[in-house]
C-alpha cells in the first residue's frame, strides 16, 4: 500500500509543479507586494491546514514577515500594505469562503491554496490567485471499492513550499 501512496502521491506533486506553476507563479507576486511595500503576509488555514500555518511561521525556512490572520481569536487589522493567504482542503469550505468573501468586500489582496471542487461557491471566486492542489479524493484504492489516503496537508505544503521559493526568488532579485 505505500508504495501506491507514494506512486500516487509523487503524480499529485508533478500535478501541481505542471499544472498550477503560472497560478503558483501569479500569487507569488501578490505577497511579494506586501514585503516590498512593508506589509505583512497574513495566513490562516482551516482544519488540518494549520500545518502549513506552522510551517511558513515556525519552519526551518520561515516566511518572511508573516503573521496568523487570528490572533486570540480575534482577527487582525489588515492593512492596504498587507496581503492574506487562506488555505482550505477544498475550494467549497464554507468558512474560508466566508471569511475570502468579507476579506475581498474590504479591498484586501488574498490568494487560495484549495483543491477545487465544483460548488456554487467557491474560494477561487474570492481571491486574487488561486493554487489547485488538484487532491479531491483518496488515493489508495480499496478491496470493496473505496478509497483511502487522503494527504491533503502534505499536497498543500507542497504547493506552500512552490509559492514561498517563488516569493524568495522574486524578493532575491529586488534587492
Amino acid at each position: 500500500m505505500f508504495k501506491i501512496f507514494s506512486t500516487q502521491l509523487g503524480g499529485y506533486f508533478t500535478k501541481i509543479a505542471q499544472k498550477e506553476e503560472m497560478n503558483i507563479e501569479d500569487s507569488a507576486r501578490l505577497l511579494a507586494q506586501a514585503l516590498i511595500g512593508d506589509g505583512h503576509i497574513y495566513l490562516h488555514g482551516t482544519k488540518e491546514m494549520e500545518g502549513v500555518i506552522s510551517e511558513a511561521l515556525y519552519g526551518a525556512e520561515p516566511m518572511q514577515h508573516a503573521k496568523r490572520l487570528f490572533a486570540d481569536d480575534k482577527q487582525e487589522d489588515v492593512t492596504v500594505a498587507d496581503r492574506i493567504l487562506l488555505i482550505s482542503r477544498f475550494s467549497t469550505d464554507e468558512e474560508i469562503i466566508s471569511l475570502a468573501k468579507q476579506l475581498q468586500e474590504n479591498g484586501h489582496f488574498i490568494v487560495g491554496i484549495s483543491a477545487k471542487q465544483e460548488g456554487e461557491l467557491s474560494l477561487e471566486q474570492f481571491t486574487d490567485a488561486h493554487i489547485d492542489t488538484q487532491l479531491i479524493k483518496p488515493l489508495i484504492p480499496d478491496d470493496d471499492g473505496s478509497r483511502y489516503g487522503f494527504p491533503s496537508l502534505m499536497t498543500a505544503l507542497f504547493a506552500y513550499h512552490g509559492l514561498k521559493f517563488t516569493i524568495d526568488d522574486i524578493m532575491n532579485e529586488y534587492e
